[in-house]
């Protein structure tokens, strides 16, 4: 990874801050691409002001449409020697269709939350209200954050094999739309009324567990599935992913650890097994769908790691953070450079 100081226009840890949109020579404004999904629950009149702000804070818009993830990742890679920052505005979708191009072009991110559930922007501390979250583009600072990945596929938040593939599958766009985050818990509830426990070994720090199971998440950030806590002091910048697994031999007990599961203290349930962890496999004894960020990627056997400091995300200032934010206070030094598993 670089050991450079920093990208051209963000605030660095012990930097005092860059006027918004110059470099640290005072060049002119500079050139931020910037992709809004049209699909996402809040579109352009949300953003319409949050651009004007970014305009007015001395960037250049180089304005893209993106109709899939594929589209999404080559434009960011197509751009990257003319421009100094990606804006996204989207959901948690959105923000896991463009990782694999923030890491290979090192890229930082300022991210408008469009979304349902917008889970890395409450991982991350940021406002849901699009204008403020381009002051925090404007003003915030550039902050390191790790990746999961799992079969080569890197996700922001949360893999997960079981229930949340059936949750995914319910969660059609046409709830989303007509039911915003409470339709989470109507797509689980569908999704609980077919789903079986299933057969699973765990394999990692050398060890091997079989278990049966409804569901095996692996977590990166501190939210997901909506404002559910993967772990009370899940950190995004920890170095480490964390690991649940939920046992349960009578369904009606999810109903009785969901407000754990809201504070991230399911683990003290002995119905769930929780493992912290950077590196791990899972296997099933037919393949099974893996999950990443609300869309279905990969299946079983599914290999994670942790990716440390893959990608450079703009966040508030620690004094202007949420405490509920799953955010390091200290703040690492954003240097641009290729990922570390």
């Amino acid at each position: 990874m670089s050991g450079n100081s920093g990208e051209k226009g963000m605030a660095m840890a012990g930097a005092e801050p860059i006027p918004p949109g110059h470099d640290d020579r005072g060049s002119p404004p500079r050139r931020a691409l910037v992709v809004i999904n049209s699909k996402s629950r809040r579109g352009m009149e949300d953003v319409a002001s949050a651009l004007a702000s970014l305009e007015q804070g001395g960037f250049t818009l180089v304005r893209e449409d993106c109709k899939d993830p594929e589209g999404l990742r080559d434009t960011i890679r197509r751009l990257a020697p003319s421009i100094g920052l990606v804006v996204l505005g989207g959901g948690d979708g959105t923000m896991n269709a463009a990782a694999p191009a923030l890491i290979e072009t090192g890229l930082p991110l300022g991210i408008l939350p469009l979304g349902t559930a917008n889970d890395l922007a409450r991982t991350l501390g940021l406002p849901q209200d699009a204008e403020e979250a381009a002051r925090v583009i404007l003003e915030g600072v550039a902050h390191r954050v790790d990746l999961g990945e799992v079969n080569g596929h890197p996700f922001f938040n949360v893999a997960s094999i079981g229930l949340s593939v059936e949750v995914t599958r319910a969660l059609t766009r046409d709830v989303k739309r007509r039911w915003g985050r409470l339709g989470y818990a109507i797509a689980t509830g569908r999704a609980l009324w077919r789903m079986r426990p299933f057969s699973a070994e765990i394999r990692c720090d050398g060890q091997s567990r079989r278990v049966r199971t409804l569901q095996i998440a692996v977590g990166n950030g501190l939210y997901y599935g909506g404002g559910i806590a993967i772990k009370e002091d899940a950190r995004i910048d920890d170095g480490r992913l964390n690991l649940y697994s939920l046992e349960f031999e009578s369904l009606w007990k999810l109903a009785l650890v969901y407000p754990a599961f809201r504070s991230g203290r399911h683990g003290m349930w002995r119905e769930v097994r929780t493992v912290e962890l950077e590196e791990a496999e899972i296997r099933t004894r037919r393949p099974r769908r893996v999950n990443t960020d609300g869309e279905i990627t990969t299946s079983t056997p599914a290999r994670f790691r942790i990716l440390r400091r893959a990608v450079t995300i703009m966040v508030p200032a620690p004094a202007e953070r949420d405490t509920a934010a799953g955010i390091s206070a200290h703040l690492p030094a954003a240097g641009m450079g290729p990922a570390q598993g």
